[in-house]
């Protein structure tokens, strides 16, 4: 893979990862929960979700342009990250795990919850499990799939023989063509850990977890959601059409234009700018 160096990133960016997160960690069901975190605590609080096989960091260059006036909080879930790995997941605890995220980031009010992809399926069952310490939610690109679009089978550890080989191998899940090399740079280096062998990716490849279909929480939710649906994602007009029809709560159907299922590699600025928008109203 052949990775722009740091010097070829826009200033924006450059500037955003210099807003280096205070890294936390909490403990749910005897697992360690990993968390990182913007902004002054006394400020409104935000909790961001990853997807499925990713991690916190892959809101690195998104939570800061967020957190001037707000608390931000990037959690990573149980198998993921710098998280322990677990037995058995279930998306309940994920969605125990966002709320003691909350917590432990020092959010001491209700707080609004963004996840992608998978992580909008654990934002939805967050919304329907906690909704007295939610404001508002919104959901990136979440198919109604029974499972998420990361859901994959289980396979053996797979560890490489040194750093380069690893980032070379970095791809995202489903795959997308158009990834910012800055980017997708930053984000492979936060996905690897050395071990005794040599350098394998910071999931669990054992990960598998029941999950109830999309279709099945959206009805429950009761508090404002915002539902961004990605021009190349996954998610077609049609069905954004239905979700909206799912959610008996207050909804707001953002289009984002010319960006792929994982709008945080492709479309940045436009992503942070749907989002400031989304919680500025919610405010």
């Amino acid at each position: 893979m052949d990775f722009d160096s740091d010097a070829e990133a826009p200033s924006w960016f450059r500037t955003a990862l210099a807003e280096r997160p205070e890294h936390r960690d909490t403990t749910v069901d005897d697992g360690k929960v990993h968390l990182r975190c913007w902004g002054a605590e006394h400020h409104p609080g935000v909790v961001l979700v990853h997807g499925g096989s990713a991690h916190s960091g892959w809101w690195d260059h998104i939570a800061p342009l967020l957190a001037q006036h707000r608390r931000v909080v990037a959690v990573d879930l149980s198998g993921h990250g710098d998280s322990a790995a677990r037995e058995s997941y279930d998306i309940t605890l994920w969605a125990r795990e966002v709320v003691a995220a909350a917590d432990a980031g020092g959010v001491d009010r209700p707080f609004h919850v963004v996840g992608h992809s998978m992580g909008g399926w654990v934002t939805a069952q967050t919304g329907a499990d906690f909704a007295d310490r939610l404001t508002g939610l919104t959901i990136i690109d979440s198919p109604l799939n029974d499972r998420p679009p990361e859901n994959r089978r289980a396979r053996p550890v797979r560890v490489y023989p040194d750093r380069e080989t690893i980032l070379g191998r970095f791809r995202t899940l489903p795959p997308q063509d158009v990834l910012l090399p800055y980017i997708r740079r930053h984000i492979a280096e936060e996905s690897v850990r050395a071990v005794d062998e040599g350098w394998t990716w910071k999931f669990d490849p054992t990960l598998k977890a029941p999950y109830t279909p999309l279709r099945g929480i959206l009805p429950r939710i009761d508090r404002p959601t915002s539902f961004i649906r990605t021009e190349h994602g996954l998610v077609s007009p049609e069905m954004a059409r239905e979700i909206r029809s799912l959610l008996r709560c207050r909804t707001v159907l953002v289009d984002l234009p010319d960006a792929g299922h994982h709008p945080m590699l492709d479309r940045p600025l436009a992503l942070v700018t749907a989002l400031r928008t989304i919680l500025a109203a919610g405010d």
